[in-house]
């Protein structure tokens, strides 16, 4: 496994990061230790997760799973590089109070203890804003930050799904403030199908020193192999990738795609990640992992070495928007 930095850290991650999202509502908690052992035995050392996963009732569920695993013991805590989330709403039994969400100093204090708690550790490495707040202000959210690192509770910040300017924002202000690190990584949807990212989200968080971990690397099942799957009579395409599909357009792009793939004989869902690590800016690509053989697809595409042909047609089928304000403007 290859490590590199986070953003202008000197916290060393690996070049990919276990999304958790799927245990508890996909996975059950013995099937999700067993990935997390597996993933941590081949060098992932960060995890990534936030508050709500689990979902409905059961949000909380997912770091519930991960804190038992921790308890386990085996200095499963010291190797990991923990990332959680806040911004949804955590209400009990299903309730909606107006101060158990968002960035508020109230919700984030509350949320920082209740994370705690169920991931069954002191302090959280990397805490993530899952949403932009526009009621908060920054002054707000940087005051409550700041204690909670002077407390040992959170060790770095970062955001998630922010556009450019606030990811300037929020530096801008952290950099006026004495002590405040500001946002050192930012969470966003980007991946081959969806490149919108490297607009102006991408080029904000370099300036910044932002590690960029990209979220839904093969959109929503799309850049899997969605086409080949559905010939041989595997399962149907849903939600984002269905959607997606039936433009006649887009699917003339998908099917491209998985013919390039076909032709230097790789998995489309391995060359989507591997793509991804070659991008500026990137740290690394949140997997999903339902099952062990959807780990190991990760793995094999962390190792491989996309050739300049091979990246030229990718550019050729999803060209991508290039860079702001040429994107949009002479």
């Amino acid at each position: 496994m290859k490590y590199t930095q986070l953003g202008r850290t000197g916290l060393k991650v690996s070049r990919l990061v276990l999304g958790t999202m799927n245990f508890g509502p996909q996975t059950d908690e013995a099937g999700s230790h067993a990935i997390m052992d597996a993933a941590l035995d081949a060098g992932i050392n960060f995890f990534d997760t936030a508050n709500v996963y689990g979902w409905g009732e059961n949000k909380g569920r997912t770091e519930s799973i991960i804190g038992n695993w921790f308890a386990k013991g085996g200095g499963r805590r010291d190797k990991v590089v923990i990332a959680t989330k806040v911004y949804g709403n955590m209400g009990a039994d299903g309730e909606v109070w107006p101060n158990h969400d968002k960035l508020s100093a109230v919700n984030i204090r509350r949320a920082v203890d209740a994370s705690l708690k169920r991931l069954q550790t002191d302090h959280i490495d990397l805490y993530q804003f899952h949403h932009i707040d526009r009621a908060t202000p920054f002054e707000e959210i940087w005051q409550a930050i700041d204690v909670l690192i002077q407390q040992g509770k959170i060790l770095y910040v970062g955001s998630s799904n922010f556009p450019g300017y606030k990811i300037a924002q929020a530096n801008e202000l952290a950099a006026r403030r004495s002590g405040t690190i500001g946002l050192v990584s930012e969470q966003c949807l980007y991946n081959l199908y969806e490149r919108r990212a490297e607009m102006e989200v991408i080029p904000a968080a370099q300036d910044y020193g932002l590690g960029v971990i990209p979220w839904s690397p093969l959109h929503g099942g799309l850049l899997g192999g969605v086409l080949k799957k559905q010939a041989e009579g595997a399962r149907r395409a849903s939600g984002r990738a269905a959607e997606t599909l039936q433009d006649p357009a887009a699917r003339a792009k998908i099917q491209a795609y998985e013919d390039l793939a076909d032709k230097h004989g790789l998995e489309p869902g391995e060359l989507a990640l591997a793509w991804l690590l070659t991008r500026p800016g990137v740290t690394g690509p949140i997997v999903g992992p339902r099952t062990a053989e959807q780990l190991a697809s990760a793995l094999r595409a962390a190792e491989l070495e996309l050739s300049e042909e091979l990246l030229a047609g990718l550019d050729e089928i999803f060209p991508g928007p290039g860079p702001s304000p040429e994107a949009f403007a002479w």
